[in-house]
């Protein structure tokens, strides 16, 4: 055998993975198909992890129980989710920053103001690319080997079981194997495929930016689905999908791209008018959905709609909104039919009931006798300077992947393989149906993570799979 345990992908599951297998004594080989400058996939981007707790703990304020959190991802799921699977990841998520800490990675203190996470969510210090780096560093000093620029397309499977791996003509034989190469929300002829012609022939997909890394081609996951017919979950239009800066980069923005005002004004699409509800609740339990609504408009554009009363309350995005004095002068800036935008906002401004406006509370501030509602910090626009931000559909992470139980094991025709296993978000739709709440990547990616690293190394010594997390 090249190794014992075999480790495809280079982010965070991937390297919790091959660190919970070099651990437990084993040789580990981890292929990252990118280059060094841009290894860590899409976790480079991550800022945090959402954490159970039930009482105030180290960087986390409060309670945060497993009750409300599953109800927090039941809600944003639409009961699209694994409850066994959802709860294993929320139990692990409370116990997994001390191993954390152990290979490098450092929380900083809570968070305070418009985020309205620090008692939900523990934020790295430096952000993702601090923890990947931290990752890597710890790996490469237990003596994990490591290669980049190493894509895998295709692998030897018999009878279920992984036998060896190809990349780049090479062959590597391994007594067990996890993949973690992530979803397929770069490859654009990918998702053409899964999102279609809409009725005047056009595609939808063409107007999506990739938030996060250009390497997640899908490759391996769609050789795992076609060739190798493993079990599959999800549908291939569902993802982590939030509404962004147009002017963003096609490719790697990350989170500065994001668009955070949406909840203090109101949203327009092309032809100036409101489709959803802006206050349905905390901007941290809804953003994700927005990228999706924003894809479901005419040419996947929208327009994000505020007025100096906002200023100063949401976190500012790398661009500036375009800014004008009136909001005539604003639909023309924005290029929207000034009548219509009129019309909407007008419409907006006298349904608004305005009570004790309190964006870090369900407020009473709510409209009536207009559609869509706007539930909470319902305010006029009215207080120039206005400011406009086009929106495009950033696409995180896709959810198509495989299905697994307990053991982080895949699945072929319902028989889970005995030395092949599956990490991140080549297996998040397990638990993410559709929808997200922040954080909750990171906390699939960690636990699964550490279940498929500590499995992989039983297999290779030949023992059997344990089910459940990890426990430290």
């Amino acid at each position: 055998m090249d190794t014992d345990v075999l480790v495809i992908g280079g982010g965070n599951a991937a390297l919790c993975a091959a660190l919970m297998a070099r651990e437990a004594g084993m040789r580990v080989l981890l292929l990252e198909s990118a280059p060094r400058a841009w290894r860590g996939g899409n976790s480079a981007h991550t800022r945090n992890l959402r954490c159970m707790h039930d009482a105030p703990q180290d960087v986390l304020v409060e309670a945060y129980p497993e009750e409300e959190y599953w109800q927090d991802l039941l809600k944003v799921t639409g009961g699209l989710t694994d409850e066994h699977l959802a709860r294993l990841v929320i139990r692990a998520s409370s116990t997994c920053r001390d191993w954390m800490r152990r290979h490098g990675v450092h929380f900083q203190p809570p968070l305070s103001g418009a985020l309205h996470v620090a008692r939900t969510n523990a934020f790295f210090m430096g952000g993702g690319k601090a923890l990947v780096n931290a990752y890597f560093r710890s790996a490469e000093a237990l003596g994990v080997e490591i290669r980049y620029e190493a894509p895998v397309d295709r692998l030897e499977i018999e009878d279920g079981r992984f036998v060896a791996a190809w990349s780049q003509g090479q062959r590597i034989s391994a007594r067990s194997c996890v993949l973690a190469a992530g979803g397929f929300e770069s490859n654009r002829d990918w998702l053409r495929e899964a999102w279609g012609r809409n009725a005047r022939g056009e595609w939808p997909s063409d107007n999506f930016l990739i938030r996060g890394t250009a390497y997640n081609q899908g490759v391996l996951l769609r050789h795992m689905l076609d060739e190798q017919q493993a079990d599959r979950i999800g549908d291939p239009t569902q993802a982590h999908m939030v509404a962004i800066d147009a002017r963003a980069p096609l490719y790697d923005g990350g989170i500065c791209t994001r668009i955070d005002c949406v909840s203090l004004g109101v949203v327009v699409n092309r032809d100036a008018e409101r489709f959803y509800d802006e206050g349905e609740d905390f901007w941290p339990k809804r953003y994700a959905i927005w990228g999706r609504l924003v894809a479901q408009q005419p040419g996947q554009v929208a327009y994000s709609i505020i007025d100096a009363k906002a200023i100063g309350r949401f976190m500012p995005p790398v661009f500036p909104g375009i800014r004008a004095d009136s909001l005539p002068e604003l639909a023309q800036k924005l290029g929207l039919d000034v009548a219509t935008f009129m019309q909407t906002l007008d419409s907006y401004n006298a349904a608004c009931r305005v009570g004790q406006f309190d964006h870090t509370a369900l407020d009473d501030c709510y409209t009536e006798g207009v559609a869509p509602a706007k539930t909470h910090w319902a305010r006029p626009i009215d207080t120039a300077p206005f400011y406009g931000y086009a929106l495009r559909p950033g696409v995180t992470f896709t959810y198509l992947g495989l299905k697994v139980d307990d053991t982080a094991a895949v699945r072929f025709a319902g028989k889970p393989s005995g030395n092949l296993f599956v990490a991140g978000e080549m297996m998040a739709g397990n638990v993410l149906g559709k929808g997200y709440t922040a954080g909750v990547g990171m906390s699939i990616g960690t636990a699964f993570g550490r279940i498929a690293g500590r499995n992989a190394a039983l297999a290779a010594q030949g023992r059997p799979a344990m089910a459940g997390a990890v426990q430290d």
